[in-house]
C-alpha cells in the first residue's frame, strides 16, 4: 500500500469521523471572521499533505490542534483586525484543548455506540463495521464476505437506521433534529433541515 493509500485510509477511519465534534469545538470558540468550512478543508488538505501518519498518536488531538492552527493563522492574516478578533485569538489560546467533560462526554458516546454496535444482528455489524469503521468500499465488503453489494448497501443503511433510533439525532428530539440519509460512500451524510 502506497503512503497515500495509507493517509487516505487513517483520514476516512481516524480523522473524520470526529468532524462533527471538531466542527462544534470549533463554533465555540466564537472565531470572527474565520469560515468553519474553510478550515475543515484545509485541515484535511494539510492532514493529507503529510509526509507519514505513523508517529501521531491521537489523531483526533493532532486534527484538533491543526484546525486550531489554521483558525489562528487566519485571524493573523486578516486585513483588518478587530479588538473583538483579537479576543478570539486569546480565548481560542486559553482553551486550545477539549476540557475534561467533553472527554468524558465523548468517551460516553463511544461507549454508547460500541454497545449499539453490539445489538445489531451478527452479519448486519459485520457489514457496517467494514463498510463505515474500515473503509471498504461497497464491492470489497461483498467480496469479502460472499455476499451481494445489494446486501451490503441495505446492511449498511439498516445499521445506520438502528444507530439513528437508539442513539438519537445528537440530543435533539426528533421535531428539531435534521434529516439524515445514509450514502453508500463512508463517513458521507447529507443533512435537509
Amino acid at each position: 500500500m502506497s503512503q497515500a493509500e495509507v493517509r487516505a485510509r487513517w483520514l476516512s477511519t481516524c480523522v473524520l469521523p470526529h468532524e462533527g465534534a471538531l466542527r462544534r469545538w470549533l463554533e465555540q470558540k466564537r472565531m470572527r471572521g474565520v469560515d468553519l468550512d474553510d478550515i475543515i478543508q484545509d485541515t484535511y488538505a494539510t492532514l493529507a499533505r503529510l509526509e507519514s501518519v505513523a508517529g501521531i498518536r491521537n489523531p483526533r488531538a493532532y486534527a484538533y490542534q491543526t484546525a486550531y492552527s489554521l483558525a489562528l493563522v487566519c485571524l493573523r492574516r486578516a486585513r483588518t483586525v478587530s479588538i473583538e478578533a483579537v479576543a478570539d485569538i486569546d480565548r481560542v489560546a486559553a482553551t486550545s484543548a477539549p476540557s475534561a467533560e467533553e472527554i468524558v462526554s465523548d468517551h460516553q458516546e463511544l461507549s454508547r455506540a460500541a454497545d449499539v454496535l453490539e445489538e445489531l444482528p451478527h452479519r448486519c455489524r459485520e457489514v457496517f463495521v467494514l463498510r463505515r469503521i474500515h473503509g471498504l468500499s461497497q464491492r470489497e465488503v461483498a467480496t469479502q464476505l460472499d455476499i451481494t453489494e445489494g446486501t451490503v448497501a441495505k446492511q449498511v443503511h439498516k445499521a445506520g437506521q438502528r444507530l439513528i433510533a437508539l442513539l438519537g439525532r445528537g440530543r435533539k428530539s426528533a421535531a428539531r433534529a435534521s434529516r439524515v440519509r445514509i450514502t453508500n460512500e463512508p463517513y458521507q451524510e447529507i443533512e435537509n433541515d
